[in-house]
């Protein structure tokens, strides 16, 4: 007899299979990422399709079978129906979801990866954050993303030091920095000028570095009150996907 397992899930992605049955991406909190397989859930009259779609936040029941995990009772918790509302929302709900199944692998418990995973997603559904101060529509989006983004690599422990040069370690100060595209860590100016890096550095505004910092501290209050211009914005973006192609 297989053994149940009941655990809350967040559903990342699906991918429908065969003539009506559709497999699951999910993160839980108790067995970390896995695949389940929703038998037959495609069909009208399935008593599983209610509480089985993108980016719900359910109570999930699974057997444990030779080869795949499948799906026996879904309890809905939470739709997250407001995010579904704004089109920036959901495509930052998408990108979030993207994200974190590149990068998180494996059946494996993680608790801060189940709360920062929650949390975000019930940040994208709060209406008020939207209304606040400045965040509001793309600048919210954005603001959620990426303090999700950097959050992530710092649990997963590809946090970067923004505070201290990689090469002589003295405390980054206001001016010229860069990214070590082939180490992943930060080199000041005077280092620059002294050491042969070739075409590996890229330069970093400091106000870039800045803004990773509040990202990594959590520092809502103080975001919220920031003027984030699309300046910033593409700083940051060209950060992020340079050091993420470092990893």
């Amino acid at each position: 007899m297989h053994q149940h397992y009941r655990t809350q899930a967040i559903f990342l992605k699906k991918e429908d299979r065969g003539e009506a049955d559709r497999i699951f991406t999910v993160f839980t909190r108790d067995f970390g990422k896995i695949e389940v397989n929703g038998r037959a859930i495609r069909k009208i009259t399935s008593k599983l399709r209610a509480g089985a779609e993108i980016f719900y936040l359910s109570e999930i029941e699974f057997i444990q079978g030779k080869t795949r995990k499948t799906l026996t009772d879904v309890l809905v918790i939470e739709k997250f129906l407001i995010l579904r509302t704004k089109l920036h929302r959901l495509r930052t709900a998408y990108q979030i979801a993207a994200m974190f199944d590149k990068l998180v692998r494996g059946e494996e418990k993680d608790e801060r990866l189940w709360e920062l995973l929650k949390e975000t997603f019930e940040r994208i559904n709060d209406s008020l954050e939207f209304r606040v101060s400045r965040l509001i529509g793309g600048q919210a989006s954005f603001v959620i993303y990426y303090s999700f983004f950097w959050n992530l690599l710092a649990i997963l422990g590809y946090e970067p030091d923004l505070y201290y040069c990689s090469i002589c370690r003295k405390q980054l100060a206001a001016g010229k920095l860069y990214l070590d595209i082939n180490g992943g860590g930060l080199v000041c100016a005077a280092c620059f000028t002294q050491h042969q890096f070739g075409n590996t550095l890229q330069l970093i505004k400091t106000d870039t570095i800045k803004l990773l910092r509040l990202f990594l501290k959590k520092d809502q209050v103080l975001l919220a009150k920031l003027k984030i211009t699309s300046e910033h914005k593409a700083d940051i973006k060209k950060f992020s996907d340079s050091y993420l192609a470092t990893l």
